[in-house]
């Protein structure tokens, strides 16, 4: 009896020891967290942490889910409990700047209406005209506003980064402004067949987080609101405008610059042939040169394109094209660390001069199993296996993007260069130029890229209509690596890093194959009803168009008879049909629902039963022990 009570009394205080520990971890550790997932999915990243922590306004996210809807549909269910749950994240690390709101949108109610006005896509699934919201909203104290409209699977990999550059855009009320000086119409190329004009994908991206300013070709002063230069192809600009970046540059601004021996999108429509672009002047100056009639041939990081060769179509290398991987990047810098793969087309490679004054730290490479490829073998007539014919690796690496410091020198020791245009000269205050530099005033920083088709969108995205919006699904890193670079020559860099997270979706096959079999149980049925259906909904069409326009019948009254009879018919087989669909989706809720408390209940009973068994067989032997 005693043994007993002792036995019972230790469950009695083990119990409420348990409940003690609970209350007090409660309370304790309440903002511990152990994140054991594959890939560290809820571990915010060092940038998102940096960007939560300098909130100095309030910050508040809708997140429009339609709770119920999603429940029916697995792989959005799970997709939209991680949203859920890593935007709880965002909320414990803000230190109670960000608030977050979930909000299920009911049809026909003003949630609805709410979301919809805010910008958030309804999404029709099923066939009863149900709509499926999966969105999110920030808004700050001040009346900004930032949009996703739908979370798409597609884009899973960037759902931190989405998420955190919509709270940097509402938390930064002024964008930094980048200028971009460019010979090629980055923000207006035409569609083919006619199209209205759209931008390339790359300056979306780039207006998400910047403000753009286009700058003229003809300009004589870069404006002192540009915060970075982006030069994008620099061709056949005039001394004036060289001078001004000159002394942008000197006078401590910075800028990326994408040169390009042979820019496959600036071809002329006469000859199919490419144009170039060099700042000769300036890079000189900036200790770097790089050869016009030559591009980088890398047969390690080759892509693949298709040629006809004897009337039939065969894969081949095509080394001008590379394919970089990170093992080609720079790791220490910020620009190119955790960075995804590069895309590039017939890139040139960065030299050295010998009487430079300035540091050139490499960012991309090619590998050392690469040659130079002379321009004319990239022209339309020219056979693409003469590259691989001619390829002879030189067994060192060629630079095709770096980042320039150090002291500079002036590409116009002279001064400004004459104005040809007195008017405009006449115009131009003293006020408006900046006096002239011989030197930097201090350090450059610019980052110099040998290729300017990287941002095209063939070579890094493919676009997606969804909802009247186009959706950029990256293919390639050349988008993260350009924001990079602008990022941090503006001196933020908390959003780099966060580009590519893993992905959350483990597929559960066991379960698929078993709701599969589920599913073929009743398609069958289903199929059946919907031949009945098109059956009586064609002898209806037959026997009603017999119908004058102004709706007199000329059925007799048997026919009218057999009309009703095929309504009536109608509204039972879809009413049948509306059943069946409703035991599918049951029968697969059941399914879930098993597998839950199989996961829940069965294994903790399990492992109370292992326990029990094993404390029986211990005393047991003690018993035997004693007597």
């Amino acid at each position: 009896m005693g043994k007993r009570v002792l036995t019972f009394s230790g469950l009695a205080i083990a119990l409420i020891a348990l409940l003690a520990l609970n209350i007090l971890s409660e309370r304790v550790l309440r903002g511990a967290r152990i994140d054991l997932t594959d890939q560290s999915l809820f571990t915010l990243s060092n940038g998102t942490r940096k960007i939560l922590n300098g909130l100095q306004e309030p910050v508040t996210l809708r997140f429009y889910l339609s709770d119920k809807l999603a429940t029916r549909l697995p792989g959005i269910s799970s997709y939209s409990t991680r949203v859920r749950e890593l935007l709880d994240e965002y909320e414990r690390l803000s230190d109670g700047k960000l608030r977050i709101l979930i909000v299920d949108p009911e049809p026909f109610s003003e949630e609805e209406d709410r979301a919809v006005a805010y910008g958030i896509s309804g999404v029709p699934v099923g066939g009863y005209g149900e709509i499926f919201y999966f969105g999110l909203v920030g808004t700050s104290s001040t009346d900004d506003q930032e949009v996703i409209p739908y979370f798409t699977q597609e884009r899973e990999t960037f759902l931190e980064y989405d998420v955190t550059r919509l709270v940097y855009a509402l938390s930064q009320p002024e964008l930094k402004v980048v200028g971009l000086l460019s010979s090629i119409p980055l923000q207006s190329l035409p569609q083919q067949q006619g199209g209205v004009p759209t931008p390339w994908m790359i300056m979306e991206q780039i207006s998400q987080l910047f403000d753009i300013h286009t700058i003229a070709k003809d300009v004589v002063k870069i404006p002192d609101d540009v915060d970075v230069l982006m030069i994008v192809h620099p061709k056949d600009l005039s001394d004036q405008t060289l001078y001004a970046v000159d002394q942008y540059i000197l006078s401590g601004g910075t800028a990326l610059v994408f040169l390009d021996p042979f820019a496959g999108s600036d071809r002329s429509q006469m000859t199919g042939g490419a144009s170039s672009s060099n700042m000769s002047a300036l890079l000189g100056q900036w200790g770097l040169e790089m050869q016009m009639d030559v591009v980088v041939s890398d047969m390690d990081a080759a892509a693949q394109v298709q040629i006809q060769r004897d009337g039939r179509m065969v894969v081949i290398d095509y080394p001008v094209w590379m394919s970089l991987d990170p093992q080609y990047f720079n790791p220490l810098d910020i620009v190119t660390a955790d960075l995804g793969p590069l895309n590039l087309a017939s890139a040139g490679a960065l030299l050295l001069r010998v009487d430079k004054t300035t540091n050139l730290v490499p960012l991309v490479q090619s590998s050392s199993n690469a040659d130079f490829a002379s321009v004319e073998l990239l022209n339309v007539f020219a056979n693409p296996e003469d590259l691989i014919r001619e390829f002879d690796a030189t067994g060192e690496p060629f630079v095709v993007a770096a980042r320039i410091t150090g002291d500079a020198n002036t590409a116009f020791p002279a001064g400004r260069p004459l104005l040809q245009d007195e008017e405009l000269s006449a115009e131009l205050d003293a006020a408006d130029l900046v006096d002239h530099l011989q030197k930097s005033a201090g350090s450059i920083n610019v980052i110099v890229v040998a290729d300017s088709d990287l941002l095209r969108d063939r070579f890094w995205v493919q676009v997606q209509q969804f909802m009247g919006s186009r959706v950029a699904i990256p293919t390639a890193a050349n988008n993260a690596f350009v924001i990079n670079a602008l990022d941090n020559l503006t001196g933020s860099g908390d959003l780099i890093g966060i580009r590519n997270r893993g992905t959350f979706t483990r597929p559960f096959e066991r379960i698929d194959s078993i709701r599969q079999v589920a599913e073929v149980e009743f398609r069958d049925k289903e199929q059946q009803l919907i031949d009945r259906l098109e059956s009586t909904e064609a002898m209806l069409l037959e026997l009603e168009s017999g119908k004058r326009a102004d709706e007199t019948y000329i059925v007799n009254d048997k026919q009218q008879v057999e009309i009703d009879k095929f309504q009536q018919e109608r509204l039972k087989i879809r009413k049948e049909l509306r059943q069946v669909r409703h035991e599918l989706r049951k029968n697969i809720e059941s399914l879930e629902g098993r597998i839950k408390v199989i996961n829940i209940a069965v294994v903790p009973v399990l492992i109370l039963v292992f326990g029990l068994l094993v404390g029986g067989f211990r005393r047991g032997r003690y018993r035997s022990t004693v007597r």
